[in-house]
């Protein structure tokens, strides 16, 4: 377990505690152990004794050992039988809390989100003491948001997938399987799933799929296709699984990623030849069915490049030259990760060996700065530490350059969280806002422009700071950071988390050439592994592997480095 799995056991112990009425006091001492782990600078395993952290007494030490020997905690346990689900559920509406949950719940008996909804809906709502009419719209169109069905977002489809995956792994029947449509083509937005089954027992497949635990509905059962609802999570979507054998796995792979415009142009170039193409594979002229084993043998076959599904949403694909655009084993290194210093759950050592576990030539250590209190921020002392102790490291480690950075709050007055004479010490420093996002345009450019024309800020995260299916972001003139972005060579960043894939492929597209990084700004080792949705964006917005600076070779990034910011 890390550092971060203790901190989330406190802070969910705390927010039951809320919801369950209790004094503010004890649920203050939760929340407060849980600040105490989070800047404690000693690593989770080495804390033998927790009692000896600040703000941690007796009663929560004994907590803490108990979940470091079993993974379990018995009060939590407790609290989740004698704290309604349904609560749960309401936290997820907006604007309500936990304070105003208990309210709910010892006034009008409310447990459930539809017990809440028909409350509000006859007006009793407003009558409490602290909520009012206004509040009680407000909430209503809170559960409206949550409960109307909306798109998956490729965040929300990449968690069903592992459990939709996991779940296959499972059936006997299964032999291979791969998510097409869609969420292949690493779309933001999908209406469902869709997959590709091979089995040799379709019947037998249908009625293992059916059986899983994720399957709350079935709408379509048979031996072509099985159509089912899941839930995972509260997150719910259709799903669609069509069956195959081996020999006609590819084909129909190749035919329902799609899109509709790309499957036009194939059966386009099939009619050019006197042969036809669809989900079971190439039928020539004189009647013999091709099916290849390979998506490559397919595009082959009609004289063309490969074309990755990320760029199968249109058909200008096929006049573009494959060989220059950008595959995931081009990457060379990540360039922004968290370690237990600020937010991350790893120790630095940690971190250095996954990323030598990737095959990496290089990596970036970027923690927050100081302003980021939630993500316990570093001071100058602390930076300039951890700065010492990564020049330590780097010469230790031959098989991978180290360096030391930032992920530097760019504040709401447009100024930076470190003074120049901070960043001239380190070696790669990365600015973004994570603050105040409501500013108008004018002052958000401000801030951004401002990082960019910093001599030592090299790069900025995650620019538009949207999160899919959460908020839109800040309000940015994309033309106006790009053009500053280039005139004082500061790079974009494209942030590989799924939530976040900032900037998005629709700007790589219309801005061709344009330099950026691609990062996972990973808080776990295994976010190191979501690296391939940001290069799944990039190629989706026609990137080349020369645009890429975490492509360089090993020396060549550390000439870069060397060479400092060349601003125009």
């Amino acid at each position: 377990m890390t550092k971060k799995d203790y901190i989330k056991l406190l802070e969910t112990i705390g927010l039951y505690m809320e919801l369950k009425g209790e004094n503010s006091f004890k649920v203050s001492a939760y929340r407060k152990a849980a600040g105490a782990i989070e800047q404690s600078q000693t690593p989770i395993d080495d804390i033998k004794d927790f009692s000896v952290l600040p703000a941690i007494g007796k009663s929560v030490s004994e907590l803490l050992d108990e979940y470091r020997s079993t993974g379990q905690s018995s009060l939590l346990d407790t609290l989740k039988e004698e704290v309604p689900e349904g609560h749960i559920k309401m936290l997820k509406i907006r604007n309500l809390g936990a304070k105003k949950i208990v309210k709910l719940y010892k006034t009008l008996g409310i447990t459930t989100i539809d017990e809440l909804q028909a409350a509000c809906t006859a007006g009793k709502v407003q009558e409490l003491a602290g909520f009012g009419a206004k509040t009680e719209e407000t909430i209503l169109k809170g559960i409206e948001d949550l409960t109307t069905k909306h798109d998956l977002s490729i965040n929300e489809a990449v968690k069903l997938t592992l459990f939709i995956n996991e779940g296959l792994e499972s059936c006997p029947s299964v032999s291979r399987y791969q998510v097409a449509g869609s969420h292949r083509r690493m779309a933001e937005y999908s209406k469902d799933l869709d997959y590709i089954v091979e089995t040799a027992h379709p019947e037998q497949a249908a009625q293992e799929i059916e059986s899983l635990d994720i399957v709350t509905h079935v709408e379509v059962s048979g031996t072509e296709k099985v159509s089912v609802t899941v839930m995972i999570e509260d997150i719910e979507t259709a799903v669609d699984f069509r069956f195959t054998d081996a020999a006609g796995f590819v084909q129909m792979l190749n035919h329902f990623t799609g899109s509709r415009d790309h499957n036009v142009k194939m059966r386009q170039l099939a009619k050019a030849r006197g042969e036809k193409v669809n989900e079971y594979g190439i039928t020539t002229a004189d009647g013999e069915l091709i099916q290849y084993a390979t998506e490559e043998e397919i595009y082959q076959h009609y004289g063309q490049s490969y074309i990755p599904p990320e760029m199968r949403d249109t058909v200008d694909a096929f006049d573009v030259d494959q060989s220059t655009i950008l595959t995931l084993n081009a990457i060379r290194g990540d360039l922004h990760m968290h370690t237990t210093a600020s937010d991350g759950a790893h120790e630095l050592e940690e971190m250095i060996e996954a990323c030598i576990k990737k095959g990496y030539d290089y990596m970036v250590i970027t923690d927050h700065s100081r302003s980021l209190r939630v993500a316990n921020g570093l001071s100058i002392e602390r930076l300039l530490e951890q700065h010492e102790k990564i020049k330590v490291l780097d010469k230790a480690y031959s098989e991978i350059d180290i360096y030391s950075g930032t992920e530097m709050d760019i504040l709401p007055d447009g100024t930076l969280d470190f003074p120049d004479d901070v960043l001239a010490q380190l070696d790669y420093v990365i600015a973004a806002i994570h603050q105040s996002f409501s500013q108008p345009e004018s002052r958000i450019m401000e801030r951004l422009l401002n990082a960019c024309h910093n001599p030592y800020v090299r790069q900025l995260a995650h620019p538009t700071g949207r999160l899919l299916g959460g908020r839109s972001g800040y309000p940015v003139d994309m033309a106006q950071l790009i053009a500053a972005a280039q005139e004082t060579n500061t790079v974009l960043e494209v942030n590989a988390h799924p939530i976040r894939l900032d900037i998005s492929s629709a700007v790589l597209k219309s801005n061709p050439g344009l330099t950026i990084a691609i990062n996972t700004d990973a808080h776990h080792i295994n976010h190191l592994d979501l690296m391939k949705y940001g290069v799944g964006t990039a190629i989706k917005g026609h990137v080349t592997t020369a645009s890429v600076i975490n492509t360089m070779t090993r020396d060549a990034f550390r000439k870069w480095l060397k060479e400092g910011k060349k601003m125009k």
